[in-house]
């Protein structure tokens, strides 16, 4: 436990950050003075660091044990909360708890019990249960994307915790929509409201292209070889046809990674890392991608279904045009389909013949070290640089995660450094090194 907290500058210096954007200011300022906050606003606008910020700043140093909890939707944004929270170099202690992991990994990571737990409702009421940690210090609740929690049937999980709460000091309800209903369980009385939900980008465009068969797999390709070498996404409603969308996309000679609740977590977060790294430009997701994920900036997403909802529809359009860039949202439409009416007026999108996009210079390494082995980035940076015979513009991005790291290289440099760097030595671990 650190002796002294690290202020806000210093954090935003090492997370590389000029200024926070005025809903974070408005974000952290209403956290600091009120004991309820919902804050509401668009993907992609560092909800993410605005109540993380002033939860480091409430944390108490003399105090063991988990002091704030945070529950997600999804095991994705678990592990990506915790890396921001051990990328902003407090010295507080964070751990994920998320299922698809053994439960005995959990275990024996919350014997030393973090300052923050970050989890899905379903695994952290399962701790609670075990009492695999004390609840006696915890007084900052987080709910983030609390609508979506809702949605995947979390509600039962998130009632128990509550329960298990009656201390709480501070609570933090997240959402990227506006229309959302607060259940009563979850004790607001006098929340202060920060709503940015209408702040999403301007630079967004919404086309339409048409397809004159139902079946919408050719005109799918065309729109990617017309689009070219972009990183971004389609949208499907159900795993069977992303299964079916990959295999047509595969025949055609289009790279791409998969992305839906049905894969095994080590999958879907390596489809991920790939996608971020750029090993893959383009991903074939569910609804499950819309939202709180950290994914690379994306030029254009296409919804090859479109969503039953229209806040699932502004979701997905949130994934591109994030920010200050432009990005546009292409609807497939078969020619006889009446569209829905939240999709408004669209300009329809006239395809191009052009070749299959390419595959990306960049594969991607998987090694079996990482920070329980006392492994650094720079470590790993100096291990492929060193034994590996790669200069810095052969190495790409870098992961770490606890058991092992992901290490983005230039695609004609892979062979080569797999023989030189698979067995040998990385500080004092001999390590594994492969292509995934």
């Amino acid at each position: 436990m650190p002796s002294t907290k690290k202020n806000q500058a210093s954090i935003l210096q090492k997370l590389s950050i000029e200024t926070l954007n005025p809903m974070q200011e408005e974000a952290i300022a209403a956290i600091n003075s009120h004991a309820e906050v919902m804050l509401l606003s668009p993907t992609g606008t560092g909800k993410t660091l605005a109540f993380m910020l002033p939860i480091i700043t409430n944390l108490r140093a003399d105090v063991d044990g988990v002091q704030a909890m945070i529950l997600v939707p999804s095991r994705e944004l678990a592990i990506q909360i915790e890396q921001v929270v051990r990328n902003m170099g407090t010295g507080y202690k964070a751990n994920a708890a998320y299922g698809g992991r053994s439960i005995q990994k959990d275990k024996a990571e919350l014997k030393h019990a973090p300052s923050i737990l970050v989890g899905t409702p379903g695994r952290i009421a399962d701790h609670i249960r075990r009492q695999t940690f004390a609840l006696d210090n915890v007084r900052m609740l987080v709910l983030d994307e609390f609508d979506k929690s809702l949605e995947v049937g979390f509600e039962p999980e998130m009632k128990e915790i509550l329960r298990a709460l009656p201390e709480l000091e501070k609570k933090v309800l997240t959402s990227a929509t506006q229309e959302v209903a607060v259940p009563p369980f979850v004790g607001l009385r006098n929340p202060k409201v920060i709503d940015y939900s209408d702040q999403g980008s301007t630079k967004l465009q919404i086309k339409t292209v048409i397809s004159n068969t139902k079946d919408k797999l050719e005109v799918l390709v065309k729109t990617l070889n017309h689009l070219g070498n972009q990183p971004g996404i389609v949208f499907c409603n159900f795993k069977e046809t992303i299964d079916r969308v990959s295999d047509y996309l595969t025949a055609n000679n289009i790279p791409h990674g998969c992305f839906y609740g049905g894969m095994e977590q080590q999958d879907r977060e390596r489809a991920l890392i790939k996608f971020r790294n750029g090993s893959h430009q383009l991903i074939v997701a569910t609804d499950l991608a819309a939202r709180g994920l950290d994914i690379p900036e994306i030029k254009f997403i296409i919804h090859y279904h479109l969503p039953q909802r229209s806040q699932e529809f502004t979701h997905r359009n949130g994934r591109t045009a994030r920010m200050k860039s432009d990005g546009t949202a292409y609807v497939l439409k078969w020619v006889k389909e009446d569209l829905p009416d939240f999709i408004g007026k669209t300009e329809i999108e006239k395809l191009i013949d052009a070749p299959a996009p390419t595959a990306s210079e960049w594969v991607t390494l998987f090694v079996n070290g990482g920070r329980r082995d006392k492994i650094s980035k720079g470590d790993v940076a100096g291990f492929f640089l060193k034994l590996g015979n790669l200069t810095g513009d052969d190495i790409g991005d870098i992961e770490l995660k606890h058991d092992c790291a992901f290490v983005s290289i230039k695609k004609e440099k892979a062979n080569a450094a797999i023989a030189l760097l698979d067995n040998a030595r990385l500080k004092t671990k001999k390590v594994r090194v492969s292509a995934i």
